[in-house]
């Protein structure tokens, strides 16, 4: 499986050839809606909080006395029976996050992989010589000429500082290093923008556990 590999004037200069255990999958929809579903869960804060009647406000007195007044029983005003009473099972602070098995996991990462080569979302450069300056003006410049538009995942190595002061203050453009390639940002980005050498970064990363 071939893909072109293009210059910053969008001219094709070459032909990278891509792994099909990677990038030649059948696309799962059910299978990247569980990876989804795993990760938007690992995501959510679970900070919400109430007070039970041991966290409330007051209710050391007794109210008033157990007999003769007619009413009924009464050991606290801390009661959940009372205006002002604790909750009764309230949210509590807690981690939403689960797992699913590390290999389907890794095959929806692949099929979200696959999917962006049969939709024509992915696109190789041949290297990132051109964001030299890390300018956030050139990077902008640099997209309008490769035609893209939208919500952008710009995939490079961690060394290559330039790329990720030119496109942080962009608003639709991630720039992730390929070990911390994901499922979420695979699905959220409309184009996905790379060069060989993080391709090739990416396979070694994820060929650890054949699925």
């Amino acid at each position: 499986m071939e893909t072109a590999i293009k210059n910053w004037n969008n001219e094709v200069v070459g032909q990278f050839a891509l792994e099909e255990s990677l990038f030649g999958r059948a696309v799962s929809t059910s299978l990247l809606h569980e990876g989804i579903c795993m990760q938007r869960a690992a995501m959510r804060q679970g900070t919400a909080a109430t007070k039970t009647k041991g966290l409330v406000r007051g209710g050391g007195k007794k109210p008033w006395k157990q007999k003769g007044t007619g009413r009924a029983r009464a050991g606290s005003r801390r009661s959940p029976l009372w205006k002002g009473g604790g909750t009764v099972f309230g949210p509590q602070p807690r981690s939403y996050a689960y797992a699913m098995p590390r290999k389907k996991m890794r095959a929806a990462l692949y099929a979200a992989l696959s999917s962006k080569v049969q939709e024509n979302c992915l696109m190789i450069l041949s290297d990132w010589a051109t964001l030299a300056s890390s300018k956030t003006k050139q990077m902008a410049q640099a997209l309008t000429t490769l035609g893209l538009s939208g919500r952008v995942l710009i995939v490079a190595s961690a060394s290559e500082e330039g790329v990720y002061r030119a496109s942080r203050n962009l608003r639709d453009v991630k720039v992730l290093a390929p070990s911390g390639l994901n499922l979420y940002d695979l699905l959220w980005s409309e184009v996905v923008l790379t060069t060989p050498a993080e391709i090739d970064a990416i396979a070694l990363h994820w060929k650890e556990i054949n699925v």
